[in-house]
């Protein structure tokens, strides 16, 4: 630490209890009270340096007294700064530091020590100690910036918390490998083969730290609060970039908020810096937590991907534990609805901290994100999907972000669904917020239906059908069809209408095989491609890979028509109305393109088998002729 020694008399005084005494030989005649401390020292050396202290000595020798007493209640820094400014009075080496230079600087403005009352006198002193050496360095000018808390009042006057606060700006706003001594404090970029600096070509033993855009942030966060609100304001004045703005609000908060650090645990991987901050000893009340909560949202950058969407989440669950304005918790779940593309499934499980603890989790804080999600991303454009003509959505740099989202919130379901309290219109209305087009496959929102239906097994079959019209049956995947025929919680109007769609989507899929497979066969024949040996056994083998894929549907199509037909039978057995036939469940399901397919078959099997029947009749014609012409010809 920089310092200055003034004076050349050695120090004189002695402490003895609660007062201070000058033991030059003389005997003293002024008493001066500084809070609870007594000082018994002589007029002449403080008058002689102080105008202050020149009237109130005067006043009280009118007063007839030989020796006066005088009262400073509103000293800056007390007694332990008085006693440094005696000591200058009467010559006495004064040594200066960044810890007491304000404390000094103020006193001396309060005393009225200036030139008048001689030359270098203790403002001069300061005010050049503090320009030239404290505000040159960066730890000397946090120092310093830090005892300004107590200046309040001299503040507007001197301005000294503004010259530390733009001094520490602009080191900060700067690149301390480019700056060197006194900012780094391990000195300039002269270095020992070793790694150690070097001074005037002699090792230091110091080693050269390497520095970064986040060197600063543990420094800055030693400030309270409004110093450092400042300092940020100041910086952000300067143009420094607001994601180092954001990283070192990051770091203040993880500081001064414990909940926080707990709400984040130990899979904050995205902190930015590497360092965690110490804990404090005496943590912030919950008003002082709640007070710096409000600030951080005011501060923190609003632009996408600057603060870690975990972090904002941890801020999230920190105001619904202090239970802080709702304004507050709806700000907060702004910010994470502009990036909810980059939240994962632990980021959602937020815990119900209300007070009647309805569900395990806050659904209603993650409905009110993903709607605010939904409302950027139409305000931005990605709400517009494009098609293809055969209906299918395609992959657009426009539609990636509301996909993610989509598949989250189908996790998050999953999660959730098992919760015996979880309502059905909550779950359905979550579940209907995301938009259909944002859904390649339904299977993750099977998923999650079929996780609530075995978590909530009392409900009726018209709430288990209103549950399942979340899904879309064509957007099953074929595995998740084969699980569904054989899941017994689903309504049987449901499964009904999977095994049609899978039946009609794998004839749809034998009908593209056939073509292709006809389409080589026909080029094959007509050598139309002309292509060489090796082309015509690689379309061989694949020809011979897409047959046996065409085996295996029409297994699979032979399987789901026996299970049609024993469904068909179920039904007419298990039928509640007379009239509730095949035929009306077809109608009812609009299964038309089924029934053709089904008449079509049967009446296929049944003309073979008219024809079979007149060809054994026309047999059995031809032998018993036979048999009454052979006695004839005998």
């Amino acid at each position: 630490m920089a310092c200055m020694k003034l004076g050349s008399k050695t120090d004189a005084f002695k402490r003895q209890g609660q007062a201070w005494f000058c033991t030059t030989g003389l005997p003293s005649d002024i008493v001066v009270e500084v809070g609870e401390m007594s000082f018994h020292l002589h007029k002449f050396p403080l008058l002689s340096r102080s105008g202050v202290m020149e009237r109130l000595i005067a006043e009280a020798s009118e007063e007839g007294e030989e020796k006066c007493s005088i009262c400073l209640p509103d000293i800056p820094g007390g007694d332990k700064t008085f006693e440094l400014v005696a000591k200058f009075c009467y010559g006495v080496k004064l040594e200066l530091t960044a810890s007491n230079v304000v404390y000094l600087r103020c006193a001396a403005e309060h005393l009225e020590m200036t030139e008048e009352y001689g030359e270098g006198n203790l403002i001069t002193k300061t005010e050049t100690f503090l320009n030239q050496v404290v505000l040159r360095n960066w730890k000397d000018s946090l120092r310093a910036l830090q005892t300004c808390d107590d200046i309040i009042s001299y503040d507007e006057k001197l301005n000294v918390t503004k010259r530390c606060i733009e001094s520490l700006a602009i080191k900060a706003s700067t690149d301390p490998n480019l700056s060197g001594w006194p900012i780094m404090e391990y000195g300039g970029p002269m270095q020992s083969p070793g790694g150690s600096v070097l001074w005037n070509g002699i090792s230091t033993g110091a080693r050269v730290k390497n520095t970064s855009s986040d060197w600063w942030y543990e420094d800055a966060s030693t400030l309270s609060f409004p110093r450092y609100k400042r300092l940020i304001a100041v910086m952000e004045s300067r143009g420094i970039r607001q994601e180092i703005i954001a990283g070192s609000l990051t770091f203040y908060a993880k500081k001064y908020l414990p909940g926080l650090n707990r709400c984040l645990g130990a899979t904050d991987t995205n902190s930015s810096t590497c360092v965690a901050p110490v804990a404090l000893e005496a943590p912030p009340s919950e008003e002082d937590q709640k007070l710096l909560l409000e600030e951080i949202d005011r501060l923190l950058p609003i632009q996408k991907g600057l603060v870690p969407t975990n972090f904002l989440f941890g801020l999230l669950q920190t105001a619904l534990i202090l239970r802080v304005s709702p304004s507050y918790i709806s700000n907060f779940e702004k910010r994470i609805g502009m990036q909810l593309d980059q939240a994962t499934l632990e980021d959602l499980l937020i815990p119900n901290f209300s007070c009647s603890m309805e569900t395990l989790y806050n659904v209603d804080c993650v409905q009110q994100i993903l709607e605010h999600f939904l409302a950027m991303d139409q305000i931005t454009g990605g709400a517009s999907p494009s098609l293809v003509d055969d209906g299918q959505i395609t992959a657009s740099p426009s539609l990636t972000p509301v996909t993610l989202v989509a598949k989250l919130i189908d996790g998050y379901l999953a999660e959730v669904a098992s919760d015996v309290n979880l309502k059905l219109p909550k779950f359905q209305a979550l579940a209907a917020s995301v938009p259909d087009y944002s859904r390649p496959l339904d299977d993750g929102l099977y998923r999650a239906v079929d996780i609530y239906l075995k978590s909530h097994p009392w409900l009726s079959e018209s709430e288990k059908e209103q549950l399942c019209r979340l899904m879309d049956c064509q957007k099953l995947s074929l595995e998740a069809c084969t699980h569904a025929a054989q899941n017994e919680r689903l309504p049987l109007r449901i499964v009904v209408q999977i095994l049609f769609f899978e039946q009609l989507q794998l004839r749809t899929s034998i009908t593209g095989c056939l073509l292709v497979s006809d389409n080589l066969d026909g080029s094959r024949q007509s050598g139309v491609a002309g292509p060489t040996e090796r082309g015509w056994a690689s379309t061989a083998r694949e020809n011979q890979v897409l047959k046996v894929g065409l085996d295996n549907m029409r297994t699979r199509v032979s399987e789901l028509e026996k299970e049609c037909s024993n469904m068909k039978q179920e039904i007419e057995r298990l039928g509640r109305v007379k009239s509730f036939t095949w035929g009306n469940v077809s109608k009812r399901f609009g299964f038309k393109l089924k029934s053709r397919m089904c008449s079509a078959q049967e009446g296929s099997i049944s003309n073979q088998n008219t024809e079979s029947r007149k060809n054994e009749k026309l047999k059995d014609r031809q032998g018993q002729h036979k048999k009454n012409s052979t006695p004839k010809s005998r």
